[in-house]
């Protein structure tokens, strides 16, 4: 099956399983497009260092698609990933499904911090292709405050110290903890950083407005 059949189909489960389980949209479809956006410029640039990538496209997107899918925020990790693979195996090689199972379960923050990189041998690239995709795409500071007050219904004003609190004390500190590998990563992320700090400038001041 061609790879936009796959991605056409990844989304869509992205859609239903949001609405099934209640995921908040700053782990559902959006989110899920921004990841994706993100692999796509990671994996075109290193494509040229590692031709081998051109192989493993399809286990590359459809782990950023999905990765959020059998998060455990919002469900049982183990029964979302057999829940995904359940849809996916008309779709998706057992054996593809296995490394994308690996890589989604891996790339976390909290699992890397506690545990570091697995060795996943040849897709060793590819996890950190998917990993560093979805670190970049956590820079957005109204993703932060949306699930806050989505998932912990926490109010406006508090989920944005809350973010604050987050990005000080974990995404700022992405750079200086060499979480990002690749070319692309190390020079995205600095600008990134900036901008996410203009942001808390810019909500601090309105917030100020309000008093």
């Amino acid at each position: 099956m061609r790879l936009f059949s796959v991605i056409n189909y990844a989304f869509n489960y992205v859609i239903k399983t949001s609405k099934l389980l209640n995921i908040d949209e700053s782990h559902a479809l959006r989110h899920s497009m921004e990841v994706y956006h993100f692999a796509n410029e990671i994996y075109k640039d290193e494509l040229n260092k590692h031709p081998y990538l051109k192989d493993q496209k399809d286990i590359i997107m459809c782990s950023a698609i999905l990765h959020d899918m059998c998060d455990k925020k919002y469900m049982n990790e183990h029964e979302g990933i057999q829940r995904m693979n359940h849809y996916l195996t008309p779709y998706v090689k057992e054996e593809e499904l296995c490394v994308m199972n690996q890589i989604i379960s891996r790339m976390s923050y909290s699992t890397v911090k506690k545990k570091g990189y697995p060795e996943l041998n040849s897709y060793n690239m590819a996890y950190h292709i998917v990993r560093e995709a979805d670190l970049l795409a956590a820079y957005d500071v109204e993703r932060c405050i949306i699930y806050q007050m989505m998932h912990e219904e926490t109010d406006y004003v508090n989920s944005i110290q809350h973010a604050s609190n987050v990005f000080e004390n974990r995404i700022f500190k992405y750079i200086e903890d060499q979480l990002f590998i690749t070319d692309y990563s190390n020079r995205l992320a600095p600008i990134l950083e900036d901008e996410a700090k203009i942001k808390f400038q810019q909500l601090n001041e309105l917030y100020n407005d309000l008093l």
